[in-house]
């Protein structure tokens, strides 16, 4: 447990923290045209002149903030999210098997906390493996996905999407295992067997729709593939909705808070928090797509069609 200024932080409120700050740093950019243009769009999004950018800030600022703008990385770069956070899931299975120094690390920064409270709360054994696993799983898909539906591009991004993206994959890779250290540190072989066979109504009813969603999803995705570069998507997926893939990545993450809620919980607030950041982070590149369609194909084109959340947005 870490105190600082006499507050103790566990490993999941730092979490927590993280993705709810990233996920105020978005709605404060996206609230500046001329930081939404500098950080958060790009490719065929970027579509704002340098004359607007310009009057929008000082000479100085705008000279500054020019500069940290221009340092960019290919957006084929995007791949490694996902190798990332394979190599991260591994290692803190690795790690967990092990009784690693890192594992530990963590354990008894939450040990501390729930010795305090005198109570053991947090996720059951097989919660902890089955989200473990189901984010495997998405993460090797979406690594697949990139390596087979990615064209050749010159097309970069800002060097701050790369590392974001990396942090956020990095406490992913903790997010789905946190809030079920007491039953990770008395699990031992035998209990991980068993916690593999159980299962629950919550299970029965998320897990299906974890599946369908990401089947949707990846449907989506090799559908853009076929497409030529920016073309107007006419799949039935995309009939009233601009971006289906998000609305499949969020659902993804609420499936996932759903599973993995702790024992007498309804969500897992740790992956929930992610959810959030999830949710606004697309949120704002479903409106730049929104607008980008919009100015190339006309607004009759994409009539009727919400960005992402169905009757809500």
């Amino acid at each position: 447990m870490l105190s600082y200024f006499s507050v103790t932080v566990t490993p999941e409120q730092i979490l927590r923290a993280y993705f709810l700050l990233g996920a105020s740093v978005i709605l404060v950019l996206n609230g500046i045209p001329a930081l939404r243009n500098r950080f958060l769009d790009y490719g065929a999004r970027k579509s704002v002149p340098q004359s607007s950018r310009r009057s929008a800030m000082g000479d100085s600022a705008n000279t500054f903030i020019g500069w940290l703008a221009s340092i960019q990385v290919p957006h084929s770069w995007f791949t490694s999210f996902y190798v990332f956070l394979f190599l991260l899931l591994a290692f803190w299975a690795f790690e967990f098997v092990s009784r690693g120094y890192a594992f530990f690390w963590i354990v008894r920064e939450t040990a501390v906390k729930a010795e305090d409270e005198n109570t053991i709360t947090g996720m059951a054994l097989e919660r902890v493996m089955l989200t473990w696993t189901l984010m495997s799983i998405q993460g090797a898909r979406r690594l697949y996905e990139c390596l087979a539906f990615t064209k050749p591009s010159q097309a970069k991004m800002w060097v701050g999407h790369w590392i974001f993206g990396m942090s956020f994959y990095a406490a992913m890779s903790i997010a789905v295992w946190v809030e079920g250290i007491p039953a990770l540190r008395t699990a031992t072989p035998s209990t991980i067997s068993l916690a593999l066979t159980m299962s629950s109504m919550r299970v029965l009813l998320f897990l299906p729709l974890f599946i369908v969603t990401s089947g949707v999803q990846h449907d989506c995705h090799r559908y853009l593939f076929s497409l030529p570069k920016y073309s107007l998507p006419v799949h039935p997926n995309f009939k009233s909705l601009i971006c289906p893939h998000y609305t499949a990545e969020c659902t993804i993450y609420f499936s996932l808070s759903v599973l993995a809620a702790p024992r007498g919980g309804v969500f897992n607030k740790t992956i929930l928090t992610a959810l959030a950041l999830v949710l606004f982070n697309l949120g704002v590149t479903a409106e730049s797509t929104r607008k980008f369609y919009e100015k190339k194909f006309g607004a009759e084109s994409i009539k009727g069609r919400w960005r992402m959340i169905p009757l809500l947005y």
